[in-house]
């Protein structure tokens, strides 16, 4: 058994990666599937499409490697986060669609609960601010709504997860109802210092208990597949949520070590050792992995609009056809123009929280085109990363140096990452194997499988692709950034 299967399943598309005995990708499968908004700030997706996704791309990757299933020493999984799937304990069959962690519903739902002055327990508890983000108050929108769902949840018959506990119920035939501890830790329903579900915040949201999954170290054993999937029964041996996924895969395993990931968001984790570090400036306190029980804890900033403002540019206005056309756009717009996008599509994330401001697009001209908008859309990338970078840096009381590491699909982009160093005013670095996520799951089954080096080992393995510095002044720097500011004080004030 020299394979190990890494599942990464995310926000518009499923894959599956082949890692061999040394860590190296030797094959990989991706499917897209269809995004639901059934209303304006309502983001949905089929859990059958995750699922039949899944399915697909493992035997794809394995059938096109050309290797056996009896090979493969076990299986990663990362996944998206906070998305939530409801489904019937016996049939497997999901009662709702997935409302994912972009959808905007319950915000009503969280004002109440601030007002009625539960945030300061919950902050305490789960390290996180009372959003429609996390997926406590989506469970209880879906028991609210759908009929009879709340009987029949009281009752034992209904089952909740994130979907790394769908995926694995469903591969392992209802065997396993399980988690992992960076899953848990986003839900808003998990005591990230006790280590376990919150009885207190499951009556607060009327969430049964029986309904939650058992929580695991992110290396264990999750349970075993079906051999129908994939031809044989495979170990599910390693589980974390997408963001703390790209952490492990970064090898961020020291303090003051901070990776930012650019997919659809944009996730910075910051890492704190083995105490959890309460924000003063509203970023969230979450679990970056445990091995071993025992728990390691980050400073996450999140932002809900990162690759996604491209997608707008390519899907929603036209203007370009691929979304790598917006790189090669940007450095073709006119530096006389300054145009400024704050894509606050679903509200704006990370530290400000405000989930009804909507976006805008500031500085336009009669000649303002295809290249300023990408310009623009990239940019406000580095902006939004620059607003977690001084939070976390406020917030962090040990080593005043942090590593940056960067990765996902944005990280690509020269032109991209040499914009965040200049508005950062601090070097970036892109390493050489950028599926960071998937390998952090990969290492985690491997590792658990006993095929693949402990944590200092792996480690030593990180390799730099290239290092961005700073090209820009600083006081170009400082009064571009304070005209982001300014326009983000605009957008919260309309």
């Amino acid at each position: 058994m020299t394979y190990i299967l890494a599942i990464d399943q995310g926000t518009t598309s499923t894959r599956a990666i082949l890692f061999g005995a040394r860590m190296q990708a030797v094959g990989a499968a991706q499917q897209e599937f269809t995004q639901h908004f059934p209303k304006a700030g309502w983001v949905e997706h089929d859990p059958e499409d995750l699922w039949s996704t899944t399915v697909a791309v493992c035997r794809q990757v394995i059938a096109e490697a050309g290797i056996a299933v009896t090979e493969i020493a076990g299986i990663g999984i990362t996944n998206q986060r906070e998305t939530t799937v409801v489904w019937e304990k016996d049939s497997g069959k999901p009662i709702h669609n997935a409302i994912v962690w972009q959808d905007r519903r319950t915000a009503e739902t969280c004002e109440a609960l601030r007002s009625g002055g539960h945030e300061p327990m919950i902050r305490h508890k789960t390290g996180l601010l009372l959003d429609p983000y996390f997926s406590g108050t989506k469970v209880s929108w879906i028991l609210d709504q759908v009929p009879q769902a709340r009987v029949r949840a009281a009752a034992g018959e209904l089952l909740f997860g994130t979907v790394d506990s769908f995926l694995i119920w469903r591969l392992t035939g209802g065997k396993s109802h399980v988690t992992d501890a960076t899953n848990a830790s986003r839900t808003m329903l998990y005591d990230i210092r006790e280590g376990g579900w919150s009885a207190e915040i499951c009556a607060l949201l009327d969430v049964p208990m029986a309904m939650l999954p058992q929580v695991k170290d992110c290396a264990a054993d999750f349970g075993t597949t079906l051999p129908e999937i994939c031809g044989a029964e495979i170990a599910i041996l390693g589980v974390a949520g997408d963001q703390q996924a790209a952490t492990i895969g970064q090898a961020c395993f020291e303090p003051g070590m901070m990776k930012s990931t650019y997919g659809t968001g944009c996730f910075a984790l910051l890492n704190t050792g083995e105490t959890p570090v309460v924000s003063n400036n509203r970023m969230l306190t979450t679990v970056a992995y445990q091995l071993d029980g025992k728990t390691t804890y980050a400073l996450e900033g999140s932002i809900f609009i990162a690759g996604a403002a491209v997608q707008w540019l390519r899907d929603g206005l036209g203007i370009i056809a691929q979304a790598s056309q917006s790189g090669e756009l940007a450095p073709q717009a006119d530096p006389e123009q300054d145009v400024l996008l704050v894509p606050a599509f679903t509200g704006l994330g990370a530290p400000y929280w405000q989930p009804e401001c909507r976006g805008a697009v500031f500085g336009l001209t009669r000649s303002s085109g295809p290249a300023e908008f990408a310009r623009a859309a990239l940019q406000s990338v580095a902006y939004q990363t620059r607003d977690l970078w001084e939070a976390m840096r406020a917030d962090w009381t040990g080593d005043t140096h942090v590593t940056l590491r960067v990765d996902g699909g944005m990280s690509g982009s020269d032109w991209t990452m040499q914009s965040l160093s200049d508005l950062l005013g601090a070097a970036v670095d892109r390493p050489v194997m950028q599926e960071t996520t998937a390998l952090g799951a990969g290492w985690l089954a491997g590792m658990q499988a006993g095929i693949y080096p402990d944590q200092v080992e792996f480690a030593a393995t990180w390799a730099l692709d290239r290092k961005f510095t700073p090209q820009m002044a600083p006081e170009q720097r400082e009064a571009a950034y304070a005209r982001w500011q300014r326009a983000v004080q605009a957008v919260m004030g309309v």
